[in-house]
């Protein structure tokens, strides 16, 4: 894939999910991969890549951190004691 189908792709899934988040449509992504599809094919398949990618990241993140906070919070429990 050329770089400049990445880049793009990168820059246009990070604005999407600014949209995304400030509008509360979990889905836009998919609208803006059909509009990418009519015009081209790779260009949709790497900014869908990219999305998956902050999406799996988000999820993953939130995974590490509530249990991060449920393991400070069990240490705070056993301190208080």
């Amino acid at each position: 894939m050329s770089d400049t189908i990445t880049s793009l792709a990168a820059k246009l899934a990070e604005d999407t999910m600014k949209v995304m988040d400030e509008t509360g449509e979990d889905r836009f992504f998919v609208e803006v991969g059909e509009v990418l599809g009519a015009a081209s094919q790779s260009l949709e398949e790497a900014f869908l890549t990219e999305i998956r990618v902050r999406l799996a990241e988000r999820k993953a993140r939130q995974y590490v951190i509530k249990r991060l906070s449920a393991h400070r919070a069990k240490q705070k429990a056993i301190e208080k004691q």
